[in-house]
């Protein structure tokens, strides 16, 4: 015989209510998207941009769902502790979090990379996620459920020039979910990480193209992706599903979307 949990059934995603880091454009914005169209019909979206968060507000009207910005940094732990408040207090609770940010970060070769640099690059990076996903556990934890999708780069797995200080710190978003997802699973909490590599059509991607020394790097790094480079609605449909019962038994993974770029 094998065991019996005692947790209650994991909510369905039109019983959920989700918030959203990084919300305002990219893979958060489709994410919400998808979310919303496959039955989530609350939710908080969260930015540093006013505009940006309007114009999302405006683009997600057609849905009918019932959607509201915050304007908040993650880096900082005092302003993801209110983010999380405040957003618990909005929805009525948090069933799903997704951290989705993309901060303009430096990329080189590391003997050509600024010390003063690294630091700055490490925090970016790898704190929203630990603080997000530490500010909205206890709340989870209250509700014995709830589901937690942090969103990395295949850079956490995969060796890459350049990437050296960038990928350190994916690669500790990584290993911090893993671990949250063996510590919170006694509360019915899963938490998954998504590793892609490039995603078309987003700022991040753009803007390797308008550098010389990345593009060239990841113009040989595009032409792996033989079933094509992954686009937002990609990464969206993924967390759509991680959020959903029909995952309920999946936690702890590092689940890259690449289009064949790697297979790690």
């Amino acid at each position: 015989m094998f065991p019996e949990t005692t947790l209650p059934l994991p909510k369905t995603l039109a019983e959920s209510r989700a918030l959203i880091i990084g919300g305002t454009a990219g893979v958060g914005l489709a994410s919400v998207r998808r979310l919303i169209v496959s039955g989530v019909q609350q939710a908080v979206i969260v930015g540093r941009s006013e505009k940006r968060g309007s114009d999302a507000l405006s683009s997600l009207a057609e849905l009918n769902a019932s959607v509201e910005f915050m304007s908040g940094d993650a880096t900082d732990a005092s302003e993801a502790t209110r983010i999380v408040n405040q957003a618990h207090k909005t929805l009525g609770g948090i069933d799903i979090m997704v951290c989705s940010v993309a901060p303009e970060v430096h990329l080189n070769y590391l003997h050509h990379y600024p010390i003063e640099q690294v630091a700055h690059t490490l925090t970016q990076i790898a704190l929203p996620p630990m603080h997000m996903t530490r500010a909205v556990l206890p709340h989870m934890r209250d509700q014995q459920g709830g589901v937690i999708i942090n969103v990395a780069s295949d850079a956490a797995k995969v060796a890459t020039p350049g990437e050296s200080v960038a990928g350190a710190a994916m690669a500790a978003i990584v290993m911090f979910t893993r671990t949250v997802a063996l510590e919170a699973k006694r509360w019915g909490i899963r938490a998954n990480v998504l590793t892609p590599s490039l995603i078309a059509n987003t700022a991040s991607t753009e803007r390797i193209w308008q550098d010389e020394f990345l593009s060239k790097l990841f113009t040989d790094v595009a032409g792996h992706a033989q079933l094509g480079v992954a686009e937002a609605e990609d990464l969206a449909a993924m967390v759509a599903f991680l959020a959903s019962p029909d995952a309920r038994r999946l936690t702890g993974q590092a689940i890259s979307v690449n289009g064949g770029i790697s297979a790690a």
